[in-house]
């Protein structure tokens, strides 16, 4: 049985392949699920994955994540709308937006939902770090302006980012559970 990743993206599906080698295969899988208005990473991640699960309709289990930009002096905005603010406003006007603050702070976050004939589990992992002008080729959406001991995310190779990715957290809470869980 494989673990059905639920997303266009090629790079989470490698990136889910790495975390679980040798624990459970990974197929991707294109499903258009309804990404529902909420601010909770959670919520949203959750709903996608028991849809997906239910609509795709066999015993293997599917993956959703979702992930968002949190930036402390903006209460938390972008958060799950991330993805949205970044391409109607830009990640530059969002730097500007943060720029002339005191506390420029902010997290990346994801949450893996995980759903089977048994229900949903959630996993987080997040990074912290600073706001900081574009720099770096990099990466995309905002990791020229997300920097991580002193490299924005568009300065460090892919290994160096997925070394303290997110997303290999929260893969990396899945897979520890995962592992352990009995079937």
């Amino acid at each position: 049985m494989a673990i059905r990743f639920v997303t266009g993206n090629d790079g989470k599906v490698r990136e889910a392949r790495d975390y679980l080698e040798g624990i459970e295969s990974v197929e991707q899988l294109a499903y258009d699920y309804t990404e529902v208005q909420s601010d909770s990473l959670a919520e949203i991640a959750t709903r996608g994955a028991r849809e997906a699960f239910e609509h795709l309709g066999s015993d293997e289990p599917v993956l959703v994540d979702d992930a968002g930009l949190f930036v402390d002096a903006l209460g938390g905005f972008p958060g799950p709308y991330s993805s949205y603010v970044e391409d109607t406003v830009g990640v530059e006007r969002l730097w500007r937006l943060a720029a002339d603050e005191e506390n420029r702070r902010a997290q990346f976050r994801t949450v893996l939902a995980y759903a089977d004939e048994s229900g949903t589990e959630t996993f987080e992992g997040s990074v912290a770090g600073t706001l900081v002008a574009p720099r770096g080729e990099g990466g995309f959406g905002y990791d020229p302006i997300f920097e991580y001991n002193g490299q924005t995310m568009a300065e460090m190779s892919t290994e160096e980012k997925n070394a303290i990715s997110h997303r290999g957290r929260a893969l990396a809470a899945f897979a520890e559970w995962y592992a352990g869980r009995d079937d």
